[in-house]
């Protein structure tokens, strides 16, 4: 597939369906499509990366106060690789900077090396280990927090 023009927008209700789809082939427990609706409904942020109507990726934060907290990402496996979860990133770092979002924490499989060099890229930094945080597998979680949200012009 050739890479496809991308344009990252907020999350919408009418995507959710693409959305769990999504989840369903990247995460092994995976978010159902009533729990991102729920998460819709609450202090979050949610964008989708879209070529056409196509959800290729989203990415999801809950916000408290000035922080945030990354609570998925993913790419649909047949584009992955293609930058287009660092431009889900760049998008969601910005609507946060609106938000007045000052300190941003995830936690990622301390196995998932391209995931923790984006964020990296990024700015963020690992602050600690989860231990056994992730199940089927079970895995240790890297802490990673981003204590200032770069500038993207």
């Amino acid at each position: 597939m050739d890479k496809p023009s991308v344009i990252v927008t907020k999350m919408q209700k009418n995507d959710i369906g693409q959305v769990a789809e999504i989840e369903s082939q990247v995460f092994s427990m995976p978010w159902s499509k009533q729990g991102f609706l729920d998460a819709l409904n609450q202090d979050t942020i949610f964008v989708v990366a879209k070529h056409q109507q196509k959800v290729l990726g989203y990415c999801g934060m809950y916000c408290s106060f000035e922080e945030g907290e990354i609570t998925n990402v993913a790419v649909s496996p047949q584009v992955q690789k293609q930058g287009i979860g660092k431009k889900i990133i760049s998008g969601l770092l910005e609507l946060a900077k609106e938000k007045k979002i000052t300190r941003i924490v995830l936690e990622v499989r301390v196995s998932n090396a391209p995931a923790i060099q984006l964020y990296e890229k990024f700015g963020f930094q690992s602050v600690g280990v989860r231990k056994g945080f992730y199940e089927k597998p079970r895995e240790d979680a890297m802490i990673m927090v981003l204590e200032q949200i770069p500038s993207f012009q």
